[in-house]
């Protein structure tokens, strides 16, 4: 698979999770996107940034360990970054 076409695999993979055919596991089904999350994007922006593969690697590791998601990780990253820079919390486990 060229590096281009990473996006669309992971499209594919959440599609594969979403199926209900045996052999697909629960955390994967739990793991894909839902249809209705678009809706709770309402009123958000993407931010985002390209960083070496490990930092990603890293981040989905200790969200994991956590129990966390990603997107929570970052919203507490940043709002670290905030206080640290004399700006107030404004993500908030976004």
């Amino acid at each position: 698979m060229a590096k281009g076409n990473a996006l669309q695999a992971m499209l594919d993979r959440a599609n594969v999770a979403t199926d209900t055919t045996p052999g697909v596991s629960k955390l994967q089904r739990e793991v894909a996107p839902s249809k209705s999350a678009a809706g709770g994007r309402a009123g958000t922006k993407l931010i985002g940034g390209h960083f070496a593969p490990e930092v990603s690697t890293q981040l989905r590791i200790l969200a994991a360990e956590e129990g966390a998601t990603v997107q929570s990780l970052l919203a507490e990253a940043l709002d670290d970054l905030f206080v640290k820079k004399g700006k107030g919390r404004v993500a908030r486990g976004s």
